[in-house]
């Protein structure tokens, strides 16, 4: 929709960036909300919030209300890192060990596919029916989430606060800054971030390949293509990861990375990069989330997993904000791309650093 609007680089990146600044300024809030609210009826209220907002971008009809559009995005996002970070506390009080472990990874798996495909599946709509029609079947599946909802039963321990929120909040930022341990944790899984291609997506379709297919058409099959990896990628990584060796893994992304920056030029070559890039991912982002939450006390689940996202979404923002500037000074879509695989090397080095300080493995 951007892109028909004639917006810039940095217009489109601020926009991809809108939707994750709300878990990056909004962390401790969410995180004493997730604590305090029960699951059920948080969540009922969340829904009903992404429904309002994702109707209100049917009335955005031209650059002029970009802003407009930014503040929709915001309040949406809110309502979704809230609700993110509330699933994500709910699960370790429901499973453990690798019941927990595989519960991450099936959230993920369904996760990034909802998230790529729904951006496929958007874009082929809006090509062929147009913006409106897509922004209303999105409210309609929320609509469905909200009529599953009403049925679903969850019985946990509820956890009683007596503390005030501002001693809550005092007390989550004291329990995370006392454990560093966690705190080496919550950077690996942030440096996922690095692979938040939303910007450069929409960057290639409109630069590069809008002679070859329609703009819509190109975000919508590389989105495709990115969630076939993030769904089959599992399946083979989740068998063989482990504390020993995430590193290796590390480097593998960040060459799957690389290996799509030089298959840029063509658009069905870089389908293939996307999807090896994708590979990987899931993976990834589900266990070191899994670290985190296994050493993390219940008491402080919260506002611990409200934090992580805060340094993810950040990590997100960071890598948007990149891509779009990188773009406007001249430097090549091929060499965002190369130096975000880069930065896996540098994480991969962090990891080995971090084992040896508080796994004692070799």
């Amino acid at each position: 929709m951007l892109v028909s609007f004639k917006a810039d680089e940095i217009t489109i990146a601020f926009t991809a960036a809108m939707a994750m600044l709300p878990a990056v300024i909004l962390a401790p809030l969410i995180g004493l909300i997730v604590d305090r609210i029960d699951f059920k009826k948080l969540m009922g209220i969340l829904l009903l919030i992404e429904i309002s907002m994702t109707l209100g971008f049917i009335f955005i009809n031209s650059l002029e209300y970009a802003w407009i559009l930014m503040i929709l995005i915001f309040i949406r996002s809110s309502a979704a890192s809230m609700l993110f970070s509330a699933e994500m506390s709910l699960f370790p009080k429901l499973v453990s060990g690798d019941m927990l472990k595989n519960t991450n990874e099936i959230h993920s798996v369904i996760w990034s596919i909802c998230y790529a495909l729904g951006m496929a599946v958007g874009g082929i709509v809006t090509y062929y029916i147009g913006f409106d029609l897509a922004f209303a079947i999105d409210a309609l599946l929320y609509t469905i989430a909200v009529i599953l909802l009403i049925g679903l039963h969850i019985s946990i321990q509820k956890v009683t606060h007596t503390e005030s929120n501002f001693q809550m909040i005092k007390d989550g930022f004291n329990y995370l800054k006392s454990q560093k341990k966690i705190l080496h944790l919550i950077l690996l899984h942030a440096a996922i971030g690095l692979t938040s291609f939303d910007a450069l997506i929409t960057l290639l379709a409109d630069f590069t390949y809008k002679e070859i297919i329609a703009v819509p058409l190109a975000i919508g099959w590389m989105n495709a293509t990115r969630a076939i990896g993030l769904m089959i990628g599992p399946f083979v990584i989740s068998k063989i990861i482990s504390k020993h060796n995430l590193h290796y893994f590390f480097i593998l992304q960040g060459l799957a990375i690389m290996l799509w920056a030089t298959l840029e030029y063509n658009f069905y070559f870089a389908l293939v990069g996307l999807f090896i890039t994708g590979f990987f991912i899931t993976t990834l982002w589900s266990y070191t989330y899994l670290l985190i939450q296994e050493e993390t006390d219940p008491k402080y689940m919260g506002r611990v997993i409200s934090y992580n996202d805060m340094f993810f979404m950040l990590s997100n923002v960071a890598t948007a904000l990149f891509i779009g500037y990188a773009s406007k000074w001249g430097l090549s879509l091929e060499n965002i791309t190369f130096t975000l695989g880069f930065g896996f090397f540098v994480v991969a080095g962090y990891y080995v650093w971090f084992k040896r300080h508080y796994i004692h493995v070799t």
